[in-house]
Formats: structure tokens, C-alpha cells, sequence
């Protein structure tokens, strides 16, 4: 008898060894232990099983006993005296003893806690790759009539992935990355795209190109193993699309995998958290069953693409509009119009100028009644900024951002808009804590940022600009504008510092000199403000640009932003520059700040392809010390790769690396 890791049991590299004792072996009992299998606590983590076998040749009916007193995922961890119990057959609080267990099936695919099952050993050798379980294994498995693949590795996913609302798409350079999505759904994991402008060649490992195009169900494989319709993307490693070889047959996989039945099966074969596509189609199957289930199911067939989940790049783009699964009709509809908390974000966005993939790009697979939103957006169209800097504040002859939002929102929901509506959808923004706010108004100067933040994964793409004071100035800007190619983006900033900004400052003067109450502060803190919009346009250390995938030559000199490096990037200046007065600690001239970091990165870079003279920062850099050791670091002796972030260079060295490049160097 012996205590080991479980993964023996099931992982596909003790093949051999599990077919050899299985063969000459007599096993008389497995016992899935599971976490905290031992009192001390510096064993936590580990996953144990306990075993029993004989040195004796099996006879031809051995049976072997199993019992699992592991904890179901999403149940109480059972301690090391619980277990013990069970395993005696005692009852323990929360579980069920032996007598009490009955002949059901647990619903993570194991057998109920504290009962013990019966197997043939013989049988074992039938099982995928001889996976020991005790539980039955029988009929089809996936492998028989679909297929998977393993997914792309970037080996620099914060170089080469974005979320897709970094970018304007449809973009030549980016292509759509599918992911695993957050839970189980008919259309998910749609937030990503990968840089596409090497066409895959300076990836890490180009894989599962056969499955692109096709159809199948994209497979989550950590944990709770979310699933998704797949639709012949570039797919990542955390997901493996199943491919069935008939193309008929889609429906009835979504309904095995939709059901949980998959779930339960790859259970029995392999209890790691993670697993590969491999063993995702080593789950048995009664195929003919969920044939005829897709048939009740899905008589007209899948539906296309829809969403109203506006970070997935098939969302329409419309603040109210629905689209929605009608399981009487058994096909896609209309659905009422919508005041969730995302409606408030969507109508702001659109307010920015703001366009969602499947609005620019016709060709899009999307099922009618989002097209039919699509169309309706562009009776929106008319009420984007024209340059994506709103201010909250009426300036420069332009009403308050929350009249023209409020505008926005009575053209898109037509008769259905009155006060009632507003107040539903400030409490609707609020429902991840807090009271809602008391207006429009109040909701833009106070929370809308934090939200969008949320929202969009620490990546937003609408950036408040603020002063410190909340009676003070606050501007809303669009990030792909502020970015912008060809000094566009430092046109855009400058804008803001010195035409919107400046007619604020304007007033604030002349409230001065009228004695209005508060203009003094006002007017100290708006200067305040452009000061550090000027020091970001500047680019001097704190508030430059670095991008440690592109040699020094190439850094930017001041505010000349690549939109294609990602918001991560290009947000640090405004982060780094600080107001005089007022404002977040850590947001600069932001009015939130967003959960984003410059530290060291995962992975490391090829000595052969940073030389010192153009990545100084991958040779020795100690990734430590006070802000001068991270100015104009010129590199150690020593190579080591690692990919730091937080480094500053002056314009002055840049100038001085740019002067001694030849032109291709400096592209």
C-alpha cells in the first residue's frame, strides 16, 4: 500500500507503466485522496492517491475496489481526519456515509463520497491511455468522430496579444484570437487579437492551423471547462476547438458539451485542473443520444453569432438593442430593450466616436437580427464628438457631456426613454457595489471611468482626463484618436491641453475677476493640469513612452504614441504625471486608476536578437534601485533577458542613438 500523487493514474506519459502493472499486477484498491490528504499544512496543494497491489499475476476476473474521498470542485475542502473517516465508512457533516450513498452519480463525474465501486482490472486496459478509474468508461469516445488541436503560443503575449478594442478594427494587421470564454455559452471568448503582421512567424509555436475555418465547440481546459461555438479563428493554448468530421454533427456536441456530460466524463480519465486537447477528446460519448437531443434542440439549426456582451468584437454596438435565444421558435430574436449596467458604457463609448468591429466590417458572420442592430446604430452615428474629446463641463460652445449622452440615449431608445429609464440604468451601473449615483451627471464625474476600467479588463479605451477637483474640469477623450498615427494622437493631446483646457482656463479667469466663489482653485487647478498634459507631450522621464520590444532607436521622442503597442503602453505617462494638487494616488491625471503594471514580464528574450547597443535593457538590468538607475540605463556585461518594463530614457539619448542609426534602423 502505498501514498502518491494521483496524476499517475490518468496522465498519458505513465501509459506504459499503468498497461505493465495492470498487466502482471493484482490491484486491490485505488482511494482518491484529493488536496489535503495530510494534516501539515506545507503539503497543501499536493493531490494524493492511495494504493493497493499484489506482486501476484492477475487472474482473468480480478476486481479492484476504488473510492473517492476527494472533494468535488466547488464543495468544502474535506480534511485529512474526514477523509480518514469516510474511508472507514463513518459519516462526516456535509457528506454522506457508505450506507447512505445510494447508486447515483456525482455531479463532477465521480462516484458519490464514501462509495465504494467495483471494476474489472482487465477493463482498465480498454480505458483511454489505461486510465484507472473505477467508474464505467464504455462506447464512443470524441476522438472517434470529431478531432482537436492544441491552440497558438505568442512566448510574448503582452508584445503580441491585445484586447480588441485597442485597436480600430477591421485592421489588417490584427486577427481575431479566440480564447476560452468566462462560462459556458453559445458565443464567447471573442475579447482578443494577436498582432498577424509577421503572418505567425515569430510566434512561439504556430499550431492548430488545420482547424482554422472549420466548426466545431471551442473547449475551455482549466478548471471548470467552459464551453463555446467555435467559428474557424486563430485560437489560443487555453482553448482547444472540437472539430467533428462531419460538419452536420456541430449541433450535437454543443449539446453534449452544453449538458455537462463532457464535463463528467474527462473527469473519470484525468482530475487535473488543467488539460490538453489530447485528452479532451478521450471522453466517451453515446453519440447516437445527443443526435437526437440536437435534433429537439436546434431543429432550425445553430444560430449565427450574437451577443450583447459588448467585449466580444460580434456585439453590435447598439446601447439598448437585444438579440436574444427564443427557445419556443428555436432560433434567434429580438429581445426587449436592455438596461443593464453595460447600456450607460456603450452609449459613452458611441458618444466618443467610438465603433465596435461587427459595425465596420459587413463581411462579419452575424446572425440577421444583429445586422438589423448594426443598421440601427447609424441613426447614432450623428451624435459622436468630432475630434473624441468631450469635457463634462459646457466648454468651448459644446453642452455638458451628460446633456449630450442623455440626448444619445432618447434617440436609441425612442418612445421606451423617460426619467424612469435613466434612473434604472444608473442603478444598473451600480450593481457591482456601491449606492447608484444621483445623476447622469454625478454617474460621469464620479464613476464612469472606475466601471469602464472593469468593464474592459484594465484596458479602457475612453480616458478621463481630469484636474483633482470635482467642480473643476474633467474631459472624456477617445483613446484611439489620442493614439493616433502620423502626429495625429499629439494633435488630439494637444487639443485638449490648450483649446478645450484653454477655454476653461478662460473662464475661470474671468470668474476671478467677477468674484465668483472657488475660481481662484479652479483656476490654480486647471493650470495644474496643463502643466502635466505639457510635461506628457514633453516626454521627459517619468512621462516618456517605453516599449521594450523595440530597440532604443525607435523609442519615441515626446508624445508620439504607436496605437498598435497597446493601452498598457501608452497610458503610463498620464499615470506618471502627477497634479500639483488633488487627484488618486498612482492615477496621474486620470481620474481611476486602472489595475495595470510595469514590472518584469513572463519569458525572456534570444540573446541573438538583442544586441546591448539597441535593447541595453535586457543585458544585466538589476529591475531595482531608485527612478535615476532605471533613466537611461545603457546595459551591464551579462546578457540575462529578462523582460523588464519600468525604464525611462531622456530625449536626449534618444537623439543621440537616433543620430548614430542608419535610416532602416530608425523605422
Amino acid at each position: 500500500a502505498v501514498v502518491t500523487p494521483q496524476n499517475w493514474l490518468f496522465l498519458t506519459s505513465y501509459r506504459k507503466l499503468r498497461e505493465r502493472l495492470l498487466t502482471e499486477r493484482t490491484w486491490s484498491l485505488v482511494a482518491r485522496l484529493g488536496e489535503h490528504a495530510f494534516e501539515d499544512t506545507q503539503a497543501a496543494g499536493a493531490f494524493a492517491a492511495l494504493n493497493v497491489l499484489s506482486a501476484d499475476p492477475p487472474a482473468p476476473a480480478q476486481r479492484m475496489a476504488g473510492i473517492d474521498v476527494s472533494a468535488p470542485r466547488g464543495r468544502r475542502p474535506i480534511r485529512a481526519a474526514e477523509k480518514a473517516a469516510l474511508l472507514r465508512g463513518e459519516s462526516v457533516e456535509g457528506t454522506a456515509p457508505v450506507s447512505e450513498t445510494g447508486n447515483g452519480s456525482a455531479d463532477d463525474g465521480a462516484q458519490p463520497h464514501g462509495m465504494i465501486a467495483v471494476a474489472s482490472q482487465r477493463q482498465q486496459l480498454q480505458n483511454p491511455d489505461a486510465v484507472i478509474t473505477t467508474e464505467c468508461v464504455s462506447g464512443r469516445i470524441l476522438a472517434d468522430v470529431a478531432f482537436a488541436a492544441q491552440g497558438i503560443k505568442t512566448g510574448d503575449d503582452d508584445k503580441w496579444r491585445r484586447m480588441f478594442w485597442e485597436i480600430p478594427l477591421p485592421d489588417g494587421r490584427w486577427r481575431f484570437l479566440q480564447s476560452t470564454a468566462d462560462r459556458t455559452t453559445r458565443y464567447g471568448g471573442r475579447t482578443t487579437v494577436v498582432d498577424w503582421g509577421t503572418n505567425g512567424q515569430e510566434l512561439a509555436r504556430l499550431q492548430g492551423v488545420k482547424l482554422w475555418e472549420a466548426n466545431g465547440i471551442a473547449v475551455g481546459l482549466m478548471s471548470a471547462k467552459p464551453v463555446t461555438l467555435y467559428t474557424g479563428e486563430i485560437f489560443d493554448g487555453n482553448v482547444a476547438p472540437v472539430v467533428p468530421n462531419n460538419k452536420e454533427h456541430v449541433a450535437a456536441l454543443l449539446c453534449f458539451f452544453e449538458a455537462g456530460a463532457f464535463a463528467a466524463s474527462v473527469n473519470r480519465i484525468n482530475r487535473h485542473l488543467k488539460i490538453d486537447a489530447g485528452t479532451v477528446i478521450k471522453a466517451s460519448i453515446v453519440f447516437g443520444h445527443w443526435q437526437k437531443v440536437a435534433a429537439e434542440k436546434y431543429p432550425n439549426g445553430l444560430p449565427e453569432p450574437y451577443s450583447d456582451d459588448p467585449t466580444q468584437w460580434i456585439f453590435h454596438g447598439h446601447p439598448c438593442g437585444s438579440v436574444v435565444w427564443d427557445e419556443e421558435a428555436k432560433r434567434t430574436a429580438h429581445g426587449p430593450g436592455r438596461t443593464d449596467h453595460t447600456v450607460l458604457q456603450v452609449a459613452a463609448a458611441r458618444l466618443l466616436g467610438y465603433r465596435w468591429p461587427a459595425e465596420r466590417d459587413p463581411e462579419m458572420r452575424l446572425a440577421g437580427e444583429m445586422r438589423t442592430w448594426v443598421e440601427r446604430c447609424r441613426a447614432l452615428d450623428g451624435f459622436a464628438d468630432a475630434d473624441g474629446v468631450v469635457c463634462l463641463p459646457p466648454v468651448g460652445g459644446e453642452p455638458a457631456a451628460a446633456d449630450r449622452l442623455r440626448r444619445l440615449l432618447a434617440a436609441a431608445y425612442g418612445a421606451d426613454w423617460s426619467a424612469a429609464t435613466e434612473r434604472r440604468l444608473l442603478t444598473a451601473a451600480a450593481a457591482g457595489g456601491g449606492p447608484p449615483a444621483e445623476s447622469l451627471e454625478a454617474w460621469l464625474r464620479d464613476r464612469f471611468f472606475a466601471e469602464h476600467c472593469k468593464l474592459f479588463h484594465h484596458r479602457p479605451f475612453v480616458w478621463h482626463v481630469w484636474d483633482g477637483r470635482r467642480d473643476g474640469f474633467g474631459a472624456l477623450v477617445n483613446y484611439h484618436r489620442l493614439a493616433a498615427p502620423d502626429g495625429a494622437g499629439r494633435r488630439t493631446l494637444e487639443a485638449l491641453a490648450y483649446s478645450h483646457l484653454g477655454d476653461w482656463i478662460d473662464r475661470q479667469e474671468a470668474d476671478r475677476r467677477d468674484g465668483k466663489e472657488g475660481a481662484d482653485g479652479r483656476l490654480a487647478a486647471a493650470h495644474g493640469l496643463r502643466q502635466a498634459l505639457e510635461r506628457i507631450l514633453e516626454g521627459e522621464p517619468p512621462c516618456d513612452l517605453f516599449v521594450r520590444w523595440k530597440p532604443l532607436a525607435a523609442q519615441s521622442v515626446g508624445w508620439t504614441p504607436d496605437l498598435n503597442d497597446g493601452v498598457r503602453v501608452n497610458l503610463r505617462p498620464f499615470l506618471s504625471a502627477e497634479l500639483p494638487r488633488g487627484g488618486r494616488a498612482g492615477a496621474g491625471v486620470l481620474r481611476w486608476k486602472p489595475n495595470v503594471a510595469w514590472g518584469k514580464d513572463r519569458g525572456k528574450e534570444p540573446a541573438s536578437l538583442r544586441p546591448r547597443g539597441e535593447y541595453p535593457w535586457f543585458w544585466s538590468y538589476p529591475g531595482a534601485g531608485t527612478a535615476a538607475e532605471r533613466t537611461d540605463f545603457r546595459g551591464g556585461e551579462d546578457f540575462d533577458g529578462n523582460r523588464w518594463n519600468d525604464l525611462h530614457y531622456t530625449n536626449a539619448m534618444k537623439r543621440s542613438v537616433r543620430a548614430g542609426k542608419p535610416r532602416e534602423a530608425r523605422a
